[in-house]
């Protein structure tokens, strides 16, 4: 326990060393990298120098902005500074643009089919999250637009109960921002969440079927939650209260997932698993989810919190499931969990253990 601990506080000093809220904007660097399109929905408040920091803000706003992808980038790399930086090797911040309100979004969308809103975990800015939004789509071929949820998070290593609080203030935010892309137009939403992000789509979804029974069914097209920082328990009572949920519903989960393990003794509760590190899905067996186990992609990743962004390998699987599963038609919801629906668990939950060489091994409790 001690190990961790000295390991956490080292991670955050060094991690204060930086100001992290500082985002160059670099119009010059589309002369050189691809461009990406990351739409933001962000309950942070907006500071008095433009920037959108920790503070959590009254009302929810909207954003476009366009990132700058350097021209050799590798599959699972995310390379940025924070100051000068350099858009031949760099992801880079191109341009902002504030929207005075709704309409403006609509406009922007006008025509599209389907949008992902990726839900970034604990200690995250921003504009690191359009980062690696615009990364994922960018390695994989997300379908449709690409918007970021962007809660007030601390963004410091040391703002873990910060960042809690925030979690929880934000869920209206997220279910308003899902209600207007309904309200405009949007056939279909994907919601795609990391780590505490996780925690803040199921309470999500849990407040809205509280009032309005059948809700998250009726307007998510399919959840993917990555690495969830979530106690099985807990997701167990959330699953309840939702009860007929968004589908496909995948989990993805690593068992050499560190973070997850540093998060589970900080909480107390080292004897036990979180979510995105479950050994078995036995106490899963009763919901109708899919839970893909990505360890074997543990060596290549960047992140072992993160293999599904970071492992090269395995972005070059989902890349080519991307590109050939018939799932993508203009009927199906635009993602797909490695197997065919025929294979799937409709009384419950199924599992899909990735191996290094490609193959899906799956097996229904």
């Amino acid at each position: 326990m001690l190990r961790h601990l000295i390991l956490f506080l080292a991670i955050s000093v060094l991690g204060a060393c930086v100001d992290r809220s500082v985002s160059e904007t670099v119009p010059g660097a589309l002369r050189v990298g691809v461009p990406e399109t990351v739409f933001a929905a962000t309950t942070r408040a907006r500071e008095a120098n433009g920037a959108y920091g920790y503070r959590r803000g009254q009302g929810l706003r909207f954003l476009e902005m366009t990132v700058s992808i350097p021209p050799a980038h590798t599959p699972g790399t995310l390379d940025f500074s924070y100051a000068n930086p350099n858009p031949d090797k760099e992801f880079v911040l191109a341009d902002v643009t504030e929207f005075s309100g709704t309409q403006d979004l609509a406009s922007r969308l006008r025509g599209v089919d389907e949008v992902s809103i990726f839900v970034h975990g604990y200690n995250a800015t921003q504009t690191e999250t359009a980062f690696r939004a615009a990364q994922l789509s960018h390695d994989i071929g997300i379908p449709g637009s690409t918007l970021i949820y962007s809660w007030p998070s601390r963004a410091k290593g040391t703002g873990y109960a910060y960042d809690l609080d925030s979690m929880l203030f934000a869920r209206d935010g997220l279910e308003k921002t899902i209600r207007k892309l309904k309200s405009i137009g949007v056939k279909r939403v994907i919601v795609i969440a990391h780590s505490m992000g996780s925690a803040l789509t199921m309470e999500m979804m849990r407040q809205a079927e509280l009032r309005q029974p059948g809700w998250s069914n009726k307007n998510i097209e399919g959840v993917i939650l990555i690495s969830p920082d979530l106690d099985v328990d807990l997701f167990r009572s959330q699953m309840d209260s939702i009860k007929n949920p968004p589908e496909p519903f995948v989990v993805m989960v690593s068992q050499k997932d560190k973070i997850l393990n540093i998060s589970a003794r900080l909480r107390g509760t080292a004897d036990s698993e979180r979510l995105g590190n479950i050994s078995s899905i036995e106490d899963l067996a009763e919901y109708p989810i899919s839970v893909i186990d990505t360890t074997a992609f543990n060596s290549d990743a960047g992140s072992s919190h993160f293999v599904a962004a970071t492992s090269p390998a395995l972005l070059a699987l989902l890349s080519s499931v991307r590109r050939v599963s018939s799932t993508f038609g203009p009927d199906r919801p635009g993602i797909d969990v490695l197997v065919p629906e025929s294979e799937r668990n409709p009384d419950g939950a199924t599992e899909i253990v990735l191996t290094e060489t490609g193959q899906a091994q799956v097996s229904a409790p």
